[in-house]
């Protein structure tokens, strides 16, 4: 699928996997800038999908089609490109590494069934690599490594391997390494294991035995290499054998690698110039050979809707069909293009499906999208290509498909069978931490805003849509839009103006303040108006007590002698109540009270309903006039997990947001769990702060704990704000 979802420009039927033992579904990850879409375009080109490999500078790229793409040259969605290798498809899925697009990394990680890790031998590594690392070493994912831009001016293989090792840690060894002709340039790569080498300087690939000196030069790597295939081998007296001096078979060794890789437990590095072609067979060898099938790879759990467990634990074509959405994309061309990964049965272009969407039920209903359970008909299937979309006749289990026109699918959902409905268990997915406030241009923009917005989150589980109520932190009417960082913002206004025709304004986010009495007061309310036939007579007195936070509203009748009739006595509450809701000094909801009628008038004849509620209100008002009134903000409590690295600077930073760190904790892999409670309005950037101040290895979630009293200083300015308005 093109990251824009382009328009399909078919080119023919595309060929189809016949069954799960010919697929091998690959997500290519790494930081921003490694090097990912240039590899996906190098190995294409290697395969024969493309005549030649295009160039992410010049836009033309068979995996960066957006218009941001084509605008930044940076990826911002997952794209897949298939291709074909010795008989087997060959599924890459080229996630973006931006930190602000990780619900496009992890469709690519749920698509997939291996993981390669792209690492720039110029750049290295950085932290958000090593935390998707750790992540994907936690589920068993089978992972490689490719150090690319092994071309470029810097570029230094060897400290590449050993920052890998260290980071990554045990089974990070090399089956290759670069051979440099004299001037620098890659001529080609020297096989470890075979003790061969693949000369790629004549613009062909060719291979001859190696050298005495370069057997000789490599002694050490080679046995290094061997002693840590060995070690994973299922038979254990392989390794006291080689230990013993004994010369074992290169088929055994390579059949040993091939397994252990499959079963995550050993992780090749692979020496690749991408814009050479050094290297690309050997990737896609690798990948063909080493990396599970469907078959192999566990598939999530499988439940009905209300969450019995079905037993569907293979890819099996013939099997109930499960598949699960993993990206949505609406295109102005050819409609919703949904990507589907098949997990069990063949998915069939124009057939009837069930839709299961239950993320809310599973992530307590924070997420954005309602649950619901939908039956609807496939449109077509396509294998797709940068622009281009093959349509193909169906989808057998473990392929990953475009599917044409599905109304009510979105990312996260499943499809199964009408018959048999069956819910996949979702991807977890980080909480959008910065909030955007945004405001539509005119009148005809606002129109057209609500839908659009809707399609967007549709399509990505990481935008939330929240509109401001007195229940949020977000002040009532606001419409804000929780992104993960400021690349993301950017692309979503992007899409509404560039594919919705949306143009938006953003403003300031403001937070729900409430107000409060700070001590005691007394109010005197008196409506009396008179003019011909009946009139309007109430007059009551008033006394506050404030209550402790979160003590609520509390009406207390003391009146005595019927001074205020008893028929009245509510209405002086429902008006209190009506003025508590407005606000009393800045337009802010007023909470935490207990309000005291004490005494008042009336009158036999005037005295009405609507007369005792205005009476109440203007003695709550009255009773603000004292100056008693305080601001309160919301305080939120914050899991901030940082790198030991960078706890200095984080810990000083939360206090300068005014922060009261409740506790640290420390964590596995040299990292600090911080708890402490900060102004909400303290910490709208912190998602971008945070980024900057741990190198992009922090993280943090952020719940609503109460409010509190908000500094004088800051309260006086909001009050200046309100006066003016």
């Amino acid at each position: 699928m093109s990251r824009a979802g382009a328009p399909a420009g078919a080119t023919g039927p595309g060929p189809v996997a016949e069954r799960p033992e010919q697929v091998r579904n690959v997500v290519l990850v790494g930081h921003s800038g490694s090097g990912k879409t240039t590899l996906a375009e190098a190995l294409l080109a290697a395969a024969g999908v493309v005549p030649r490999a295009g160039r992410v500078e010049d836009g033309t790229t068979v995996c960066d089609s957006d218009e941001v793409e084509l605008r930044t040259h940076r990826s911002v969605s997952l794209a897949l490109a298939p291709l074909w290798h010795r008989g087997t498809k060959v599924n890459l899925l080229d996630a973006p590494g931006y930190a602000d697009f990780v619900g496009e990394l992890r469709a690519g990680l749920r698509a997939a069934d291996a993981a390669l890790f792209v690492v720039s031998a110029v750049d290295g590594l950085d932290a958000s690599t090593q935390l998707l690392w750790e992540e994907c070493a936690a589920v068993g994912m089978p992972r490689a490594v490719v150090v690319t831009k092994l071309d470029k001016d810097r570029a230094d293989f060897d400290e590449a391997v050993a920052v890998c090792q260290r980071v990554f840690g045990d089974g990070v060894v090399p089956l290759h390494v670069p051979l440099l002709d004299d001037d620098g340039s890659v001529a080609g790569i020297y096989e470890l294991l075979g003790q061969r080498i693949v000369d790629y300087s004549g613009g062909s690939r060719s291979e001859r035995p190696a050298e005495h000196e370069h057997v000789d030069a490599t002694v050490d790597a080679r046995g290094t290499l061997l002693e840590a295939i060995i070690s994973e081998s299922e038979d254990e007296t392989l390794l006291d054998r080689y230990l013993a001096g004994e010369e074992i078979e290169l088929g055994v060794v390579v059949e040993d690698l091939e397994k252990a890789v499959a079963r995550g437990a050993f992780h090749p590095v692979l020496a690749v110039a991408p814009l050479s072609g050094v290297g690309m067979q050997e990737v896609l060898d690798l990948v063909v050979d080493a990396f599970p099938t469907p078959l192999e790879h566990p598939l999530p759990a499988v439940t009905t809707p209300t969450g019995q467990p079905l037993g569907i634990e293979s890819a099996d074509p013939s099997g109930p069909l499960v598949a699960e959405v993993v990206k949505t994309v609406s295109d102005p061309y050819v409609g919703r293009l949904s990507l589907v990964r098949v997990f069990s049965g063949t998915l069939l272009p124009d057939a009837p499906v069930h839709v299961s969407g239950h993320a809310a039920s599973f992530f307590g209903g924070t997420t954005g999208h309602a649950d619901h359970d939908d039956d609807e008909r496939t449109g077509a299937l396509s294998s797709p290509s940068g622009r281009s979309q093959r349509q193909v006749p169906y989808a057998v289990a473990g392929d990953v498909v475009a599917v044409a026109k599905l109304t009510h699918a979105e990312t996260g959902d499943t499809l199964s069978a009408k018959d048999l409905p069956a819910l996949v268990e979702p991807w977890t997915m980080p909480e959008p931490l910065l909030p955007v406030a945004v405001t539509a241009r005119s009148r005809a923009d606002e129109d057209k805003l609500a839908t659009a917005l809707a399609r967007l989150v549709a399509e990505d589980p990481t935008l939330r849509l929240e509109q401001g109520s007195e229940d949020s932190e977000i002040s009532d009417g606001q419409l804000v839009l929780w992104c993960m960082g400021e690349a993301h913002v950017e692309v979503v206004l992007s899409r509404l103006s560039g594919r919705y025709g949306v143009a938006v304004d953003t403003v300031p986010v403001r937070m729900s303040l409430r107000e409060t009495f700070s001590g005691p007061a007394k109010g005197h309310g008196r409506h009396v108006k008179q003019s011909g036939g009946h009139g309007q007579f109430a007059v009551v007195d008033i006394e506050i007590e404030p209550l402790p936070v979160g003590g609520g509203f509390e009406f207390v009748d003391k009146v005595v002698g019927g001074a205020v009739p008893r028929q009245f006595i509510g209405s002086v509450e429902k008006g209190v109540r009506t003025q508590m809701a407005r606000g009393l000094t800045a337009g802010y909801p007023v909470v935490d009270l207990r309000v005291t009628l004490t005494d008042g008038k009336a009158h036999s004849v005037d005295s009405s309903d609507a007369a005792f509620q205005t009476a109440g209100a203007l003695a709550l008002k009255d009773a603000a006039s004292s100056g008693a009134v305080s601001l309160l903000e919301p305080v939120d409590l914050l899991s901030v997990l940082v790198s030991d690295e960078f706890l200095g600077a984080v810990m000083s930073d939360l206090s300068g947001r005014r922060g009261r760190v409740l506790g640290q904790e420390p964590v596995a892999g040299g990292r600090t769990m911080i708890k402490a409670e900060v102004p909400a309005s303290e910490v709208t950037t912190y998602a971008v702060d945070l980024r900057s101040l741990s190198h992009g290895g922090g993280s943090f979630t952020r719940s609503f704990v109460r409010h509190e009293p908000m500094p004088s200083h800051l309260a006086a300015k909001v009050l200046a704000e309100a006066a003016a308005h």
